[in-house]
């Protein structure tokens, strides 16, 4: 069999361990539903070089910005903005908050672009005030372009995505901290046996939610986190927040009547979704999260929209500089459940007969946190 293809920003010895290239060279494109299974199903992942192609293929044809800048740009403006610096200590953009470049199976030459990339993006996108996830989707296409100018141009088509039916990834803090929310909110839905330990070991419920994005953008293997992008690029955002429900579920699933490893809940699913491999395969990751029903698309727009309305009524819009990412406790998440109900309720009883009854049930006179029973 032929080599793998990989570039000179990739440590070929972790690759080859991490990703057998042993799958099929080509992909003939078929149906939106056709796509989905075969993404679901992992066709391309067990090629280095399909999976090339079919990123290539997917990112080129997102809808975006009229004006949205190519490998050009980047040839143009790299020198300028890298100057005399080596790449390895420029600082990165203020927009990514700090977060750690994942390395995946990136060398010392593929580290340095990520960050010569992200500079080059933040000079292009003016508007981008926060985005976190940002390093880890250039880290991962890194693998997958022939050079820094390509990587640079897909990474600017999923941010200049205007499809307003296809989100991708959060650019402001009131995005990221609404999407915060909406995790949280189909945490108490869909995972509620999972929401009763994560109540019963942490002070404050909503500050592990705020790092569900972490877990998947920085975390997650990179042959695990390259299976959720594939389908990712096909389905959208919803896709994120099915894999970090399924991500919790067997989190709860290991840890249920154990005794956690540190006083820290938040590190410990870090750590967790780290060592993944040794609880779960990717098929079976993906498995559990599309098998978590009545979960539609609908029903994340409308609570992220009700949860962005509710933030900036709370003047919540930018970051403060406070530790920590999610502004929110569970006692005013505790009055903001009732807000959102009010705001979503009659469109998701459309769909879940049910409604969203717990945001009543928990609302009982004397105003007691719903996550101390």
């Amino acid at each position: 069999m032929d080599s793998p293809g990989y570039n000179c920003f990739v440590d070929r010895d972790k690759m080859d361990t991490s990703i057998q290239d042993l799958g099929p060279k080509e992909l003939n494109f078929t149906e939106l539903q056709e796509l989905k299974q075969l993404a679901r199903q992992g066709y391309w992942a067990q090629s280095h070089a399909l999976r090339g192609k079919v990123y290539q293929r997917l990112i080129r044809d997102i809808p975006c910005r009229t004006v949205t800048p190519d490998a050009s740009v980047y040839s143009d403006i790299v020198g300028k903005i890298v100057g005399k610096h080596s790449s390895s200590s420029l600082p990165l953009p203020e927009f990514v908050d700090n977060t750690q470049v994942p390395t995946y199976c990136l060398n010392a030459r593929g580290e340095g672009a990520v960050r010569k990339i992200l500079l080059c993006i933040a000079n292009q996108f003016p508007d981008i005030s926060f985005c976190p996830a940002l390093p880890a989707v250039v880290a991962l296409l890194l693998h997958y372009s022939i050079d820094e100018a390509e990587c640079f141009e897909k990474a600017c088509r999923i941010l200049a995505c205007n499809d307003p039916s296809k989100k991708l990834i959060d650019q402001s803090f009131l995005a990221f901290e609404s999407s915060c929310m909406t995790f949280g909110d189909l945490v108490n839905k869909y995972c509620q046996a999972a929401h009763k330990l994560m109540v019963a070991v942490s002070e404050d419920v909503l500050q592990v939610y705020s790092d569900w994005q972490r877990w998947l953008f920085g975390e997650l293997p990179l042959n695990y986190f390259a299976r959720v992008f594939d389908v990712f690029l096909v389905e959208g955002y919803k896709v994120l927040y099915r894999v970090a429900l399924a991500i919790l579920k067997f989190f709860h699933k290991v840890r249920a009547g154990q005794p956690l490893e540190s006083d820290n809940v938040k590190q410990d699913i870090r750590m967790f979704v780290k060592d993944i491999a040794k609880t779960v395969s990717p098929e079976k990751l993906l498995e559990k999260a599309f098998a978590i029903r009545l979960f539609s698309r609908k029903e994340i727009q409308l609570l992220q929209m009700a949860n962005e309305k509710a933030l900036k009524q709370k003047g919540i819009t930018v970051k403060q500089k406070s530790p920590g990412c999610c502004l929110w406790h569970s006692q005013e998440w505790h009055w903001h459940r009732s807000y959102v109900s009010h705001e979503a309720r009659a469109d998701h009883e459309v769909h879940h007969p049910s409604g969203y009854g717990w945001h009543y049930r928990y609302l009982r006179p004397g105003g007691g946190s719903p996550y101390r029973q």
